[in-house]
């Protein structure tokens, strides 16, 4: 886990890691938020639909950003304060994806920081994109 404290932080700091889907991401999901959408649980649903399998539900790979905040960037420090983002193609169990936060901005005052933050797969697309605000407590 990093531990960057505000001073260390600098516009373009950049953190990344990555993570696979599985099936087995995708049951717990569904058992602990009860979403039962068949396009996220049902393989002959989503192929009858023009997708490659079941797509991944876009909370769990938008979960992926509470780790690269938590622990990578700033890590120990951080107190997630707003998130914002958008999934221009879908993810399926398998794929393994890229997670990289960038900082962007810096608030002297209210000692936060905003990060651009994308989400590749192994084929170099974007799955999702955004941005975050993060407190860096003292």
């Amino acid at each position: 886990m990093n531990e960057y404290t505000f001073d260390e932080i600098a516009i373009g700091l950049a953190e990344s890691f990555t993570v696979t889907v599985t099936a087995e991401m995708m049951d717990r999901f569904r058992d602990d938020t009860g979403d039962i959408n068949p396009l996220h649980n049902d393989e002959a649903f989503a192929l009858e639909r023009g997708y490659a399998g079941r797509v991944t539900y876009g909370m769990l790979t938008a979960s992926f950003l509470s780790t690269l905040a938590g622990v990578y960037l700033p890590g120990k420090w951080c107190l997630i304060q707003r998130v914002e983002t958008d999934f221009p193609k879908p993810v399926y169990p398998g794929d393994t994806l890229t997670v990289t936060g960038t900082v962007k901005e810096k608030d002297e005052t209210f000692r936060n920081i905003t990060i651009a933050v994308r989400i590749r797969n192994q084929a170099g697309d974007t799955v999702m994109r955004g941005k975050m605000r993060l407190g860096v407590l003292k």
